[in-house]
């Protein structure tokens, strides 16, 4: 396994917000978690990146404990999110916001190599590279923010709602993105509303209530689930009548 939720509890003061937590995610996964709103997915994504950390439990990536690790420790082990809304420098330039995805890297051949990935995932953001990111369209901004991740060589990436505002034709070429990325290699993480998108290109996938894996699976499985249909894809169950 890529990365583990072992038995994790995350606390904000004496909110209980994530309990006694497991996921795994493999190598080479796209995994997503869905929930509603205060069910604990954006402080799952925290705890990845050490923004939060667990009161117990570990998370452990690629065989050894991170819980205790910084930010920048773990971004230099392989993980980069990408996250909620965005959060580019908006006065910087589009390419100053790339260069900031590589802080942890010195320039060199590596660097411009990445760099001409992002520009062959995006040729728009290549278009733009000179424009201040805080003047283009949510869509491209979104671009930009997963060209960020990657120009940290990322193994795992992780999404916090990568469909959050978006028109429709830009949500699914943010997901096709997602599998193109997926299939060069790099293991996906995603947290998502749209759930109807993300089980359509996801592999497995977690359901969290209230700070807890309610559901699991694969996602294909999960699709035709009746709960999941009702709560997630908007499909009421209608109850069939008695003969």
């Amino acid at each position: 396994m890529l990365l583990e939720f072992r038995d994790v509890d995350t606390y904000y003061g004496d909110l209980h917000v994530l309990k006694r937590v497991n996921y795994t995610i493999g190598k080479g996964e796209i995994v997503c978690l869905l929930g509603g709103n205060a069910s604990g997915k954006s402080t799952t994504m925290k705890t990845i990146m050490g923004i939060v950390r667990p009161a117990r439990g570990s998370v452990i990536f690629d065989g050894e404990p991170i819980e205790r690790l910084s930010t920048a420790e773990r971004v230099k082990r392989g993980i980069a999110p990408v996250l909620e809304a965005r959060r580019l420098f908006p006065r910087m330039s589009v390419y100053e916001n790339l260069e900031m995805g590589a802080y942890t890297r010195p320039h060199g051949p590596e660097f411009k190599e990445d760099l001409e990935r992002v520009y062959s995932l995006f040729p728009r953001v290549k278009e733009r590279r000179g424009q201040s990111a805080g003047t283009l369209s949510g869509g491209e901004q979104q671009m930009v923010a997963i060209g960020r991740a990657l120009m940290a060589r990322p193994r795992l990436i992780c999404m916090d709602e990568p469909s959050m505002g978006l028109s429709p034709l830009f949500v699914e070429q943010v997901f096709d993105i997602i599998q193109q990325i997926n299939r060069q290699g790099t293991t996906m993480f995603m947290v998502e509303q749209n759930a109807n998108m993300a089980l359509s290109i996801a592999h497995r996938a977690y359901v969290l209530q209230t700070g807890q894996v309610v559901l699991s699976g694969e996602a294909a499985e999960l699709r035709k689930n009746p709960m999941i249909r009702e709560a997630y894809l908007g499909e009421l169950q209608v109850a069939q009548p008695v003969v």
